[in-house]
């Protein structure tokens, strides 16, 4: 099988590379401004607001799947219109297609969010976010959507650099106590979204870890899980603070954990201790740490 990741130089798509190699895929992967160094991957340059780009690598590579763990953040024309186009070539070249989106799609009015839910987005990447979902099945209903929440692993996630520069105070910044979110590690959700990919089914699925934390909560499981001082871990509510966004947001995935064998573990259970794989993280440069 062959499968082109989308945002293969980023966190996720460094990940979902790794296992699709190690199942025996032959993988390609694109970036937008830095490509990854994984051996034996074709890697193409790819701007998704360039729909005569897309059409060339999607002719040269034939992929049977493609895999879209893209990131370009508020920007409209790339997380909101990027992944129509993209939908659009998988539907011109009959690939099967795993999108995916956030849990930046809710307002957090409801708190608990099943697959049934509706988008209601509060910021401009929700709704570029939430576009892209209703533009993706319009185009292709046999794609399928995968919404996330916060991707830890490793060690090098953004939201783990981010508590360690907090602790030695070479950032400025808080974690807040009243965001809270069901953080997912990166090798669980890239095996749940490579085996999703093999089931053949479609629409909407949540794949997000069973725990949920604040993100002050989720710094201290970290820091202990390092050795950092959590005490040094500075604290707010988001509410006081400038920065938009839902408060309150538990992605419930039961009816597709239901239909998978991976377990996605919570996050209590991932961060008890650096997992054995950070060794063989280490030896690898460092990847991005958003999807390119």
């Amino acid at each position: 099988m062959t499968t082109l990741i989308i945002g293969g130089s980023g966190f996720l798509g460094t990940e979902l590379i790794r296992q699709a190699k190690t199942a025996g895929h032959t993988t390609a992967a694109t970036y937008a401004t830095q490509r990854g160094d994984t051996a034996e991957t074709a890697w193409y340059p790819l701007d998704l607001r360039d729909a005569q780009s897309l059409d060339a690598v999607m002719t040269e590579v034939r992929p049977n799947l493609i895999l879209n763990a893209s990131s370009g953040g508020a920007d409209w024309p790339v997380t909101g219109q990027g992944p129509i186009r993209l939908a659009m070539a998988a539907a011109k070249h009959r690939s099967r297609m795993v999108h995916v989106s956030s849990d930046a799609v809710f307002s957090g009015a409801r708190v608990h969010y099943d697959e049934s839910c509706l988008p209601d987005p509060i910021t401009p990447y929700g709704a570029a976010k939430a576009a892209a979902e209703t533009g993706v099945l319009a185009v292709y209903p046999k794609a399928a959507i995968v919404r996330t929440s916060l991707i830890i692993g490793y060690g090098r996630s953004a939201h783990e650099k981010l508590i360690h520069d907090l602790a030695a105070g070479t950032r400025d910044g808080a974690l807040f106590t009243d965001d809270i979110r069901c953080p997912v590690h990166v090798a669980d959700l890239a095996a749940a979204l490579l085996e999703l990919a093999m089931h053949e089914t479609a629409g909407i699925h949540h794949i997000a870890g069973l725990d949920a934390v604040s993100r002050h909560e989720l710094g201290i499981l970290i820091a202990n899980r390092d050795g950092l001082d959590a005490s040094r871990l500075p604290t707010a509510l988001r509410a006081n603070s400038a920065h938009r966004g839902a408060l309150d947001v538990r992605l419930d995935s039961r009816a597709t954990q239901r239909a998978l064998r991976t377990t996605v573990r919570g996050v209590r259970q991932f961060a008890l201790r650096l997992p054995e794989e950070a060794g063989r993280a280490a030896l690898a440069a460092p990847a991005p740490l958003t999807g390119e």
